[in-house]
């Protein structure tokens, strides 16, 4: 291990913040830190674009960067922590068996996030009927139905799923440098073939996985072979009919 990399120091000392476009399921931003930097941190470096939803964990509860990102013209949805303090102004009616209890228009009321997040919020009950479990929203997207900010957060679930996918199929075993820019150059060219792998995906319609399609490039690596060749060679060389020029172990 090198000494002079202070990204290497010890096991887990290297963070990945993400911000994930769910309609494709690539990240949209990343940041690159040591392990000790917060996840909250890394909302100060967003640039929220007007319009968009940003769904976030409660760990990232920060009533005045919440704020910020009320005033860009953004929406978020995120879990309400039980010390939250609140006034409720008004409790809106909630469709029954769809798992909402309650809906209602609030104004935060602690002692800094009256004056840090002085706009009104909403703050969505919500019991899942599969794990029955009780869960507390907020959001400051006053208009959409209740259940559908049930479900955005459930979208955040994919993010857990990229992670995943990165630690199982894009594992980086070994550094190839000790100095920050060579640890960080590695993880990126490891994100960007991730990127470039679901891009491929969506253009040319495939239904591989991507972890198939990465091996299958993979052993075509030194080729210049459309994509779509390549995924017809694959079922071809998967094809009993095809491969009976092969010869027999039992024919000798």
């Amino acid at each position: 291990m090198c000494p002079r990399a202070p990204f290497r120091h010890h096991r887990g000392a290297i963070k990945l913040h993400t911000l994930l476009d769910l309609r494709g399921s690539i990240p949209s931003f990343i940041r690159i830190t040591h392990g000790r930097i917060s996840d909250l941190s890394t909302l100060d470096h967003l640039v929220y674009e007007p319009g968009a939803f940003y769904v976030l964990d409660r760990a990232d509860l920060d009533f005045n960067r919440l704020r910020r990102l009320h005033q860009s013209g953004a929406s978020f949805v995120t879990r309400s922590l039980r010390n939250t303090c609140f006034a409720c102004m008004e409790s809106r009616p909630v469709p029954a068996v769809t798992g909402l209890l309650k809906d209602q228009l609030i104004r935060f009321s602690g002692v800094s996030s009256r004056y840090d997040y002085p706009a009104p919020a909403r703050r969505i009950f919500y019991r899942d009927p599969e794990t029955e479990r009780s869960l507390a929203f907020l959001t400051n997207h006053l208009d959409l139905p209740a259940l559908t900010i049930a479900e955005l957060y459930r979208c955040r679930w994919r993010v857990e799923l990229f992670f995943k996918w990165i630690k199982q199929h894009l594992r980086i075993k070994a550094f190839y440098g000790c100095s920050e820019n060579a640890v960080k150059t590695q993880i990126w060219i490891a994100i960007a073939v991730c990127v470039l792998v679901a891009i491929a995906r969506k253009r040319l319609g495939i239904n591989t996985s991507r972890y198939s399609l990465l091996q299958m490039l993979n052993l075509n690596l030194y080729e210049k072979t459309p994509i779509p060749d390549i995924l017809q060679r694959s079922k071809n060389n998967t094809n009993p009919a095809l491969s009976c020029n092969q010869l027999n172990l039992f024919d000798f």
